[in-house]
């Protein structure tokens, strides 16, 4: 039997946005590995192991994924969101490059799936409708020094940011200096979307302008999207729509 891995987004929540292929993928898959909440979405079969770890173990995962695969298993590592964003993939080249030189002839397949800064624009209207980027703001694998950098150059540059790991328990006060920094750069009155818990049954929606903008709005499952000058927000019955237009003129 011939091992191959693939490292599929499981979307943002809500089953009906998980990609056909990731679906194909997991029918065939004699082995699922990832962390723990997102193994937990896969149904469970007689066929099928489910290797679930903790959040921080990212190259131990991967390293499991690719031996696993080696040793002739069909395997599936799981990411949320789409697994090229701040996910699993770039953790399963990590552990490629610098592993036993076997490993590369293996099958190895990216499955694109929905991240949460395109649910959450979605949720909102198309606030990333123009020139926008994406940063974590976790400082587990940077510096702090280069968040901040790269927050003020994004504010310059005057795109959309998407933020994903805003704020976490062990690190709550990074998102608070994050705020502060993009006040100083470039006012109050950009509009500030929180999104918390996308496509899932818990999602909450939330606008609010920069100078309004509080740590305590986010966490961990929120995906925050601060505009760039020019996004607007349509009040209308019910919710507003909020969106960047097309021309920057």
């Amino acid at each position: 039997m011939t091992g191959w891995i693939a490292i599929a987004g499981m979307g943002p929540g809500d089953a009906a946005l998980i990609t056909p292929e990731v679906t194909a993928a997991l029918a065939q898959a004699t082995d699922v590995v990832g962390y723990a909440s997102y193994v937990a979405r896969v149904a469970a079969r007689a066929d099928l192991t489910l290797h679930a770890s903790d959040n921080r173990v990212e190259l131990e995962r991967a390293a499991q994924a690719l031996e696993l695969a080696a040793a002739g298993r069909r395997v599936v590592v799981v990411s949320s969101g789409d697994p090229g964003v701040f996910a699993m993939a770039a953790a399963v080249f990590e552990a490629l490059e610098e592993g036993h030189p076997d490993w590369r002839e293996l099958d190895i397949r990216v499955l694109p799936g929905i991240t949460a800064m395109l649910a959450a624009s979605a949720r909102a209207g198309a606030p990333l409708g123009h020139d926008f980027c994406a940063i974590n703001l976790s400082d587990n694998l940077k510096p702090w020094d280069l968040i901040e950098r790269r927050l003020r150059l994004a504010a310059e540059a005057d795109f959309a940011m998407a933020f994903y790991n805003p704020r976490s328990k062990a690190r709550p006060e990074g998102f608070g200096r994050a705020l502060d920094v993009l006040r100083e750069a470039c006012g109050g009155e950009r509009p500030v979307l929180f999104a918390r818990a996308v496509c899932t049954p818990e999602e909450v929606l939330r606008i609010v302008a920069l100078r309004d903008a509080r740590p305590e709005m986010a966490d961990m499952r929120t995906m925050v999207i601060v505009g760039s000058s020019r996004t607007r927000l349509i009040e209308r019955p019910g919710a507003p729509i909020l969106y960047t237009p097309r021309s920057a003129e």
